[in-house]
């Protein structure tokens, strides 16, 4: 996208929806989009509310919407625009981070986040101390991170 929008709200409703509102801010996140989510349906279940706020969207909605229900929702969201950008933004950096990870990687974090020591991971994963030491390696510099704290705050970004 040559000139991704600065300011403003996306509402998502129904093929979208349906597609899956991660997808969708995933795909934002590529075009360097950050604008707020709202996702929106008539009849919106309890589980597609709490699955789409659980992946990024800002507020769900019930359609039709009034002039008045419109006003407050933009109302709200603006308010929390930039903070709300700043997290997609971090979050979607820390998906396509891990993403570059491999499988054995991806353990490798998994158990570092839970505190596990380089020997501990050695004896769940049943390799070697040294080949854990090399996975580790690895992972820190697919991932930038300089210490394992930030390879861990990256995880939590991602929302993993």
């Amino acid at each position: 996208m040559a000139l991704a929008p600065q300011d403003g709200v996306i509402i998502a409703c129904a093929d979208v929806l349906a597609m899956g509102m991660d997808r969708l801010l995933d795909r934002l996140g590529s075009a360097g989009v950050w604008l707020p989510v709202v996702a929106a349906s008539q009849n919106p279940g309890v589980d597609d509310v709490v699955q789409a706020i659980r992946a990024g969207a800002l507020d769900y909605m019930r359609l039709p919407l009034s002039e008045e229900e419109f006003n407050r929702m933009v109302a709200h969201v603006m308010a929390d625009a930039g903070r709300h950008a700043e997290a997609r933004r971090r979050l979607v950096e820390a998906r396509q981070r891990i993403g570059t990870l491999s499988r054995r990687e991806r353990e490798v974090l998994e158990w570092l986040s839970q505190g596990c020591s380089n020997k501990a991971i050695a004896r769940e994963l049943e390799i070697s101390p040294r080949t854990v030491e090399i996975h580790r390696a690895n992972m820190m510099d697919k991932l930038g991170a300089s210490h394992a704290a930030e390879a861990v705050r990256l995880r939590l970004e991602a929302g993993f």
